[in-house]
């Protein structure tokens, strides 16, 4: 089954909504020919609706970095589905270690924060990953395999049809560390028969598969050509509109 490819870009907590307007044209305006490739990126949840406006009717969807699962209330701080989905968002990043690391989020929100996003009609990007205490104690696919399976619990077939799984070794988010090629492939491999296992395989095939973690203009292309690396989401690489479009092409 042929999957189109999704390069991501998390800007997380950078450039003020001017800053985030300028960098996002200028990004529509280099990808103009880029055919065959889904693109998106993540600014803050301020800057949604300027850049949204921005990049409207261009190759460029946007996403949000995170949502709360309940749809109002008082929740101090929160932003729900809806609410981005109102601002132009079309993807929301689910799970991201900063997140678990910083902010507590649980597998268990994960999960209900997928089915918060499927219900707003937001495209789930489910970020899961290991730490290097769990690479170096063994426990990559015990890890994986547990985020996989509470994260998704409960979601069925139907639910998940737009799921992006973004594989991050939490070890080489803005480390400057890239897992090697034959490490990807192996985790690649690995949540796709998961995938399989637990839901179906039709949901395996078409699911599409990001990696991310330290991602450069010099190591896409190597990542890409990975069998089941379905793309890439990128965080710092994608700040500059003129070293995106580079990972973007990944030639």
């Amino acid at each position: 089954m042929s999957r189109t490819p999704l390069i991501a870009g998390n800007w997380k907590m950078h450039k003020s909504g001017a800053e985030a307007v300028a960098e996002a044209k200028k990004l529509a305006e280099l990808c103009t020919d880029v055919e065959g490739t889904d693109i998106m990126i993540a600014p803050t949840n301020l800057s949604l609706p300027l850049v949204a406006k921005a990049v409207e009717d261009t190759a460029v969807k946007l996403g949000a970095q995170n949502l709360y699962f309940e749809k109002q209330g008082a929740f101090t701080g929160e932003v729900s589905g809806d609410m981005l989905k109102a601002a132009g968002a079309d993807y929301v990043l689910i799970g991201h270690s900063e997140r678990r690391q910083f902010f507590g989020d649980t597998d268990e929100w994960v999960c209900q924060k997928t089915r918060a996003a499927v219900e707003s009609d937001l495209i789930p990007v489910v970020c899961i990953g290991e730490t290097e205490k769990d690479r170096d104690e063994e426990k990559t696919f015990f890890v994986l395999d547990k985020q996989v399976t509470d994260g998704l619990k409960g979601s069925g077939l139907d639910e998940l049809k737009t799921l992006v799984l973004a594989y991050e070794p939490v070890w080489a988010i803005g480390t400057g560390k890239t897992a090697s090629v034959e490490q990807v492939e192996e985790v690649h491999r690995f949540l796709r028969k998961i995938l399989e296992e637990k839901f179906s395989k039709d949901l395996a095939e078409r699911t599409r598969i990001l990696y991310g973690g330290s991602v450069n203009p010099d190591n896409v292309k190597d990542l890409m050509s990975v069998e089941d690396v379905d793309g890439a989401l990128v965080g710092g690489a994608s700040l500059d509109a003129d070293k995106f479009i580079n990972i973007i092409r990944y030639e």
